[in-house]
């Protein structure tokens, strides 16, 4: 998991690029969802936003498929 605020903004063009960040999560909520979800991707604060390499990374740590982007696996 990368945290947003850690991350430079050319830290975070490099690992979308190279497809190492698959997933971003709102941090104080637990949830994740995909990079394209309306939900989180304009509105979260640069500190509230993680990446995850993997779906499987977001659920060991804990977070859960956001209702919006991921209303399949959220509903389980």
């Amino acid at each position: 998991m990368w945290k947003h605020k850690e991350l430079s903004d050319q830290e975070v063009k490099e690992l979308l690029k190279s497809k190492e960040i698959k997933f971003s999560g709102y941090y104080k909520g637990k949830i994740y969802g995909k990079l394209d979800c309306w939900s989180g991707k304009k509105r979260m604060k640069r500190e509230n936003r993680v990446f995850f390499k993997s779906e499987k990374e977001a659920i060991n740590l804990g977070y859960r498929p956001c209702k919006f982007c991921m209303k399949e696996r959220y509903e389980r």
